[in-house]
């Protein structure tokens, strides 16, 4: 049984998993300040030989270079293959008139959302940004929107305040009784609310589709139905290599 080693490298984590017939099977991400050869040979070692290697790259290219060496190292002459979003395929045309300027995490999102879920639909990637793109019934990409992620936001108020600290700890929602709280509240409303307002603002009803590390945290607080896929990136970058 072939079986596929995929690398998706974000802004703050690096993810992998396996690929065989279809089915993921994940391994621990590892944040990128962690990321090393020796790190990832001592993570991948116990492994059998793949037969390709997808790399997704939105962070630093120094961190697809250390993949490809550890793999390298691992299994010579291993075939590797790097996602770059595209005009058209799978079923999905890029609105950008430049593709290549669509961050490939998003175009990998989308084949996904096309190839596994219904359209139209909604996909919301909750990571170190919040991505926002809308899909249609016939796999158009008709767009999307971008503003920070939840940590960024609390980053922002911390580094342009004197009085408001950066807290890494999540509270009850709603209206809080002391600042760190308020700003958990707040910087979770604005993220919830951007979706709704995007969700609710389409002409045709349309499935919605979180994905990233904040995702089931945000998913919680929405005030409309949605799906956390975890592993969609990934799922997107497995299509690369049918």
């Amino acid at each position: 049984m072939a079986v596929n080693l995929l690398v998706d490298i974000g802004n703050s984590r690096l993810k992998w998993a396996l690929s065989a017939q279809g089915e993921l099977v994940a391994g621990a991400a590892l944040f990128n300040s962690a990321v090393t050869e020796a790190t990832l040979a001592e993570v991948w070692r116990g492994l059998s030989a793949p037969e390709h290697l997808a790399i997704s790259c939105v962070s630093v290219r120094r961190l697809a270079g250390i993949v490809r060496a550890a793999a390298a190292a691992l299994w010579p002459g291993l075939p590797i293959i790097e996602a770059k979003s595209e005009a058209q395929a799978f079923g999905v045309t890029n609105a950008y008139p430049q593709p290549e300027k669509l961050g490939v995490d998003r175009w990998l999102a989308l084949l996904a959302a096309r190839r596994h879920y219904m359209s139209p639909v909604l996909v919301v990637d909750c990571g170190t940004a919040i991505t926002v793109d809308v899909l249609d019934e016939s796999g158009r990409h008709l767009g999307g929107m971008i503003c920070p992620g939840l940590t960024l936001m609390k980053k922002a108020l911390h580094a342009g305040t004197e009085a408001l600290g950066y807290e890494d700890s999540a509270f009850v929602g709603g209206l809080a009784h002391d600042t760190a709280a308020a700003i958990h509240s707040g910087v979770l409303t604005a993220a919830t609310g951007l979706i709704e307002h995007v969700f609710s603002a389409q002409p045709e009803p349309c499935r919605l589709l979180l994905t990233g590390g904040d995702a089931a945290l945000i998913a919680g607080r929405l005030g409309c139905d949605c799906r956390v896929d975890a592993d969609l990136v990934l799922r997107g970058l497995s299509l690369l290599l049918e």
